[in-house]
């Protein structure tokens, strides 16, 4: 995804992959030139077939000969005979699982192509709440899923268990940069993780779990790599040293927070205005707990600019109609954090990376 930047950057970015014995490599049509870079550096590097799986996303489609066409684009791009792992790259709103299912629709295509041979597994990438994801995991039509799931973002557990039940592929999106620019952390939240760094420690808080079948790392280049030189084998249980540390991020969590904790049960939601509640307040959380600001208006910039890929309007929407109020377990006083968490968090509009 982030290897945009040069046929030589991606091309050394997976000669250094392969080095470590990383074996899935993953990228997508809506990536720029991802796919021709990738296809490029597997090709010049002369590195064998059978040696690793590649993994092609491609949007959901209204229709079967749009989905065909799609394959054999990315199947060109890559130089590739066949896709390892073919995801449906952002099903994220319940017309998205309507265009999956449909007798006619896209993957009437994608079962075409894994009975000819150009795809060997199927799945999907996801960026949507949490009941999407669990219908889209129940139609029984996927291998595999993409979704979003860090120490800082546990939302999504529940997909996690259901998936792993239906024996399938969890992949973890992005967990450095969407886990919280976790390549350049703040210094409050690496004096809070020491000896460890954020980036070491969440890796390892997922490595460790089970269920989990791999991390999408996103290096945007060779250096970047080595921050998981040191973990690639270390898929144990936590020690307690590990464990000490994510539990001393939690209680400074809950210090610094107070009585404004929101946990993120989403009961607020719907707001009238549409704006997306707990995940505004799961920025401000970190903003103030962890010194995340940066990571905070990056993400909360992206509101309004990025359609269903991040839904929701920004906290300014709020007009005090209270409705979210006795939804509260925790008794918030939500519209008053939500216009704290506008002015902290207020920044330049943002796209997502290839919008």
């Amino acid at each position: 995804m982030r290897c945009l930047a040069s046929l030589e950057v991606a091309r050394a970015t997976v000669q250094r992959a392969i080095a470590l014995g990383i074996n899935h490599l993953e990228t997508a049509q809506g990536y720029g030139n991802s796919e021709i870079y990738l296809g490029n550096a597997l090709s010049q590097l002369g590195i064998d077939r059978r040696q690793v799986y590649v993994t092609t996303k491609i949007p959901p489609l209204p229709s079967a000969t749009a989905m065909t066409q799609a394959i054999d684009a990315s199947l060109q791009r890559l130089e590739l005979d066949y896709i390892d792992n073919l995801a449906i790259h952002g099903l994220n709103t319940w017309e998205h699982l309507q265009w999956v299912t449909a007798a006619d629709g896209c993957s009437q295509a994608v079962q075409q192509a894994v009975t000819a041979g150009k795809v060997r597994h199927v799945g999907f990438s996801t960026h949507a709440f949490l009941e999407v994801i669990l219908a889209a995991i129940a139609t029984d039509l996927f291998e595999f899923v993409n979704l979003h799931y860090t120490y800082f973002f546990q939302r999504n557990q529940a997909a996690i268990a259901l998936a792993q039940q239906k024996d399938m592929g969890v992949f973890i999106i992005s967990p450095a940069d969407k886990g919280g620019l976790l390549h350049t952390p703040p210094p409050q939240l690496e004096a809070l993780c020491a000896p460890y760094s954020p980036l070491e420690l969440t890796y390892r808080f997922l490595l460790s779990n089970c269920q989990i079948t791999t991390l999408s790392v996103g290096a945007a280049n060779p250096a970047e790599l080595e921050a998981i030189a040191p973990l690639v084998d270390q898929n144990g249980p936590l020690t307690e040293l590990e464990q000490a540390a994510l539990a001393r991020i939690e209680q400074h969590q809950q210090q610094a927070l107070g009585d404004h904790h929101c946990r993120q049960c989403y009961a607020c939601l719907p707001c009238p205005e549409a704006i997306h509640i707990p995940e505004v307040l799961r920025l401000r959380n970190l903003a103030i707990a962890h010194g995340m600001t940066t990571f905070g208006q990056y993400r909360y910039g992206m509101f309004e600019q990025a359609g269903h890929w991040f839904p929701g309007n920004k906290a300014s929407r709020c007009t005090d109609c209270g409705d979210c109020l006795p939804r509260c377990p925790e008794q918030l006083p939500i519209p008053v954090l939500l216009r704290d968490a506008h002015e902290r968090l207020q920044g330049k509009p943002r796209r997502r990376l290839w919008g």
